[in-house]
């Protein structure tokens, strides 16, 4: 059967209705799952393994059979690991449909049936009785419920459901125990991901600064936990001012609580100096004694760096304090951890509260607009004052006095940049509300409330009213919206560009003038993990899950290229890059597609994994903003890329196999297509072999 999907299209910025399989949402969370990375996560396949086995030894040492209780199957990994151990039975829960399916097959496939049950359903639908899923309560208790921030996918709820109907009270659990850890740090870098900075601008009059406004500076900020790989960021890149402070603990074994608490912990300062981020992980132990544990700690804090197990699905989090504190070396202080039933939060005190007493500070929510309207990326990129550098010089080449600006992007300094410039007369389009009350605000601080008019409106529905009856002589944008996920989904600005064509003047400038999209072949340290297939894992077979995820990358939307921010994922450029497609944004939206062929050829050995792609603007002839690669590539080809944006990447299907890749193709070729009517580009990336 099919469905009628809507959605919004981040190119053209229309809404569009499309006609999908009734499995379409299936598919699309499959493949974008991380399946396929947590089956490769050997350590922690390892130490589940080994605590399932102490586990159930346990419970046969007391006389006992072993009923296990697996929340989570997934795959029913655990599950296998649990009757392999000597578990007499397992009850593996999986509410995800296609999931719980494939777990049946896979039970079956290994010869399981007679032992797993698996029940498809949310656990907390799991019923225990002569008629129930369960005729008994489980002894013991294994999961996978965790997140980055360990209780972010409603692990608390699960378990405390769980304890009081689905196991008994004396039950074994696997993990045993999980730790949160944080450290406080003061760091310029990652604070600028939270709060808006000055902005200089070196004018004709001399130097003007764009302040924030105090609310923005007041504002406690998100209320989400920013998760990254930690260890792509530079210990140079911020300083510690306290010791690794274990926060929390959840013995799993016994009755969880989902209340919401707050844990303090007194600590000295190491360093004096400004705490505004709180850098935290956690620790699972699978055995009462902690004997077998799997960290997420950052190397600088693993007790074995060098045997540092890469993943994906877990990663480290980034706090930020709701205001930045000056702190002196040595006085102490409490650092104090808040969560609810699926949220955590830090704040710094002066003294300590009662341990697991009961939060009296409410989760930070921002009252500014600024955290609705830009991501943690995005405040980066606003702060990045070479970025503000670039763009006010390439202002200063097209700007005359009687410039009449309009600018076009989501919540973008540029109007500011235009008139301490020197332009005439400055409107900027805000279409949404969050926008427009955030740059209202920030025009007001800077006095500019009367020199730069906002246009609360799409810009297709622009008028000459709106525009006071001038004509527009300089149309400008950086580009960037917020609804783009993919680097092309900018495009927008072309769009946008063609809708108010009628009210550009003769002559009238578009900065940027023109877009292109480049393209490069890389060789991932780890990346290419999330879409390589398992084949076995810990002596299971679980190709059923390969194929399931092959089949689902299949689909029409599941073949486009990944959105990544490829500053956390280490790569090799394999090719030189290449310019495949360019957008002259001084034309109007063509009517016919935009495509390009061609080949690109490997000067590097190495596994070719993928294509990344970016966009260059080039804002004048002699400036050009990348979005992708910075510069050229070391001799070995390392990468440095823009940490402002996400990359997109085409995995390259043969490299589901990596032991394939090495030095065989000699280049890549491509087919790449824009489809104007859509907004689509589409892409066909393929391994090439040209020795011939």
């Amino acid at each position: 059967m099919k469905v009628f999907c809507g959605q919004l299209n981040p190119t053209t910025g229309s809404m569009e209705w499309l006609e999908e399989d009734e499995h379409y949402d299936y598919h699309q969370e499959i493949a974008r799952s991380s399946y396929a990375d947590m089956l490769h996560d050997k350590d922690r396949n390892i130490k589940y393994y080994e605590g399932i086995r102490a586990a159930v030894s346990r419970v046969k040492d007391r006389g006992q059979k072993a009923l296990v209780l697996d929340i989570g199957t997934g795959t029913g990994l655990l599950s296998m690991m649990a009757v392999t151990a000597g578990a007499d039975f397992c009850y593996a829960i999986e509410v995800f449909k296609p999931m719980a399916d494939a777990a049946v097959k896979i039970v079956e496939e290994n010869g399981f049936s007679d032992k797993i049950k698996v029940i498809n359903k949310h656990s907390t639908e799991v019923t225990v009785g002569p008629d129930g899923d369960m005729p008994c309560r489980a002894n013991i208790l294994v999961t996978e419920l965790f997140d980055t921030e360990l209780i972010g996918e409603g692990a608390l709820p699960s378990y405390e459901h769980a304890h009081r109907h689905l196991v008994q009270e004396t039950c074994e659990a696997v993990p045993h125990r999980a730790t949160v850890y944080a450290q406080l740090v003061e760091s310029k870098r990652m604070w600028s991901w939270n709060k808006l900075f000055p902005v200089r601008v070196q004018t004709s009059l001399g130097e003007q600064v764009i302040i924030p406004p105090s609310d923005l500076e007041q504002c406690p900020g998100a209320p989400s936990v920013y998760d990254i790989q930690l260890n792509q960021v530079s210990p140079a890149d911020f300083t510690v001012l306290s010791d690794v402070l274990p926060m929390f603990s959840v013995d799993f074994s016994k009755q969880v609580s989902s209340s919401a608490a707050c844990h303090s912990r007194q600590f000295e300062p190491l360093a004096s100096g400004r705490a505004q981020v709180v850098l935290s992980w956690w620790d699972i132990e699978m055995d009462p004694e902690g004997k077998i544990k799997c960290t997420m700690a950052p190397f600088w804090a693993h007790s074995d760096p060098q045997g540092l197990q890469w993943r994906d699905h877990w990663m480290q989090c980034v706090y930020f304090l709701p205001q930045e504190e000056p702190i002196v070396q040595g006085v102490a202080l409490c650092l104090v951890a808040h969560h609810d039933d699926y949220c955590v939060w830090y704040s710094l005190q002066r003294t300590c509260p009662e341990e697991n007493g009961r939060v009296q500070q409410m989760r930070p929510v921002c009252d500014c607009q600024a955290h609705l309207l830009w991501n943690r990326p995005r405040f980066g990129e606003i702060n990045d004052q070479g970025r503000n550098d670039q763009y006010a010089q390439a202002l200063r080449t097209v700007l005359m006095p009687d410039s009449v600006c309009l600018c076009i992007s989501d919540g973008s300094l540029l109007s500011m940049l235009a008139h301490y410039l020197g332009a005439e007369q400055v409107f900027t389009i805000e279409s949404s509300a969050a926008s427009h009350e955030l740059m209202k605000k920030i025009f007001k601080a800077n006095h500019l409330e009367d020199k730069i008019s906002i246009i609360e409106k799409r810009a297709e529905l622009l008028t000459s009213a709106d525009l006071e009856g001038k004509k527009v002589s300089l149309l400008l944008g950086e580009p960037f919206f917020t609804t783009s996920l993919l680097p092309w989904h900018n495009l927008y600005f072309w769009y946008v560009r063609t809708a108010v064509d009628q009210h550009l003047g003769p002559g009238a400038v578009v900065m940027p003038q023109a877009a292109s999209l480049h393209a490069m072949v890389v060789e991932f340290r780890d990346l290419w993990r999330i879409r390589s297939p398992c084949g076995n894992c810990e002596g299971f077979d679980v190709h059923i899950m390969d194929d399931m995820i092959k089949s689902a990358l299949d689909f029409r939307e599941s073949k486009e290229a990944e959105p990544h921010p490829l500053w956390e994922y280490p790569c090799r450029s394999l090719s030189e890059p290449q310019r495949i497609l360019t957008f002259d944004f001084r034309q109007l939206v063509p009517q016919q597609p935009l495509r390009a062929e061609g080949t690109m050829e490997l000067r590097r050995l190495g596994r070719s994994h993928g294509a990344v792609l970016w966009m260059e603007y080039h804002l004048t002839p002699d400036s050009t903003v990348s979005t992708g690669l910075l510069e050229p590539a070391e001799d070995k080809g390392d990468c440095c890329w823009n940490p402002h944006c996400k990359q997109a990447v085409y995995f390259l299907s043969p490299t589901l196999d990596p032991k394939m890749l090495l030095g065989s193709p000699r280049a890549v070729s491509y087919a790449v297509e824009f489809h104007p009517h859509s907004g689509d580009v589409t892409m066909q990336f393929r391994l090439a072999d040209t020795r011939n």
